[in-house]
């Protein structure tokens, strides 16, 4: 079985994998209330899982994909910009607040997008957190999945971290399509090493480098150690972790999401994208979960 290229399979995975990511997003989301419940794994049942901000730009970025097959920077940014004016409670950054605002207001986004870090553009983990359905669905062709993932970061995140990151869980992403279609071995190391191979030079492959070397039985608390677990918002400080959290859980989605959130950190960020990669390597999101997650708008 190799992976269908067409339009209607293209999306049907991007759609999956959103639901992955929504899901791992609400969930991690609402346990920052209730920190005391995750050793224990008990999930709220009261009230629906709302989702935030990394949902909200994933679907934009879906929307794009079904809109045009691809990714414009410029029709990216204005929907992204419009998503947010009509919800600006979902959870955005500081920085994500001032890019957005402004690409709203009529600024270009390369301008806007320029201003953090001194000039450098931001290398928060917002462009990793809402890319996963486009590595799903560019899973036949990685170099695509590459350069579309690339161009989904610009519009806010113009940092090398910022695009790195976004390139490695497009890839690795892709890659557990690509199992989950049995065009490749089922190989969690695998999908780590083929995420380091084509993450541009940056603390990102870095920390990616940090990841592949960690013996299998390394606790998820040493890992988090290591690699960092989203604290500082960046992707240097959250995708290596995601990744390597993905790769040990490949079929479990449960015990994927319980593993990423006892890492701590920036939960639904974290639990949002290892969310995303697993559901696109077709492990099963529980019916439950899913029930539990706030409605999503209509794409």
């Amino acid at each position: 079985m190799t992976i269908d290229p067409s339009a209607a399979a293209c999306l049907a995975r991007a759609r999956r994998c959103l639901d992955g990511l929504s899901v791992g997003d609400a969930f991690g989301e609402s346990f920052f209330p209730r920190r005391g419940d995750i050793e224990a794994r008990r999930i709220a049942t009261h009230g629906p899982w709302r989702w935030t901000d990394d949902t909200a730009m994933a679907v934009s970025i879906t929307e794009e994909l079904i809109a045009r097959g691809d990714v414009d920077e410029d029709a990216l940014a204005v929907r992204f910009a419009r998503r947010y004016a009509a919800e600006p409670w979902r959870g955005y950054g500081g920085t994500a607040h001032e890019i957005l605002t402004a690409i709203g207001d009529g600024m270009p986004w390369n301008v806007a997008a320029r201003a953090p870090f001194g000039g450098q553009g931001s290398k928060g983990n917002g462009s990793a957190m809402r890319v996963a359905p486009l590595g799903a669905y560019f899973a036949h062709d990685l170099e695509a999945a590459i350069a579309a993932a690339r161009r989904s970061a610009r519009p806010t995140h113009l940092h090398r971290d910022g695009e790195a990151g976004a390139i490695a869980i497009a890839v690795a992403t892709a890659m557990a399509a690509r199992m989950a279609a049995g065009e490749v071995p089922r190989d969690g190391a695998a999908l780590l090493a083929t995420a380091y191979e084509h993450t541009p030079t940056s603390l990102t492959r870095d920390g990616l480098d940090v990841a592949m070397r960690l013996p299998a039985d390394t606790a998820v608390g040493t890992a988090a150690l290591r690699l960092g677990n989203g604290s500082r918002v960046i992707c240097d400080d959250t995708v290596p972790l995601c990744v390597w959290a993905a790769a040990r859980h490949l079929d479990d989605y449960e015990a994927a999401l319980w593993t990423t959130l006892s890492a701590l950190g920036d939960m639904d960020t974290t639990c949002a994208i290892v969310g995303g990669i697993v559901a696109a390597g077709g492990a099963a999101i529980p019916q439950a979960w899913l029930d539990r997650r706030e409605p999503m708008p209509p794409l």
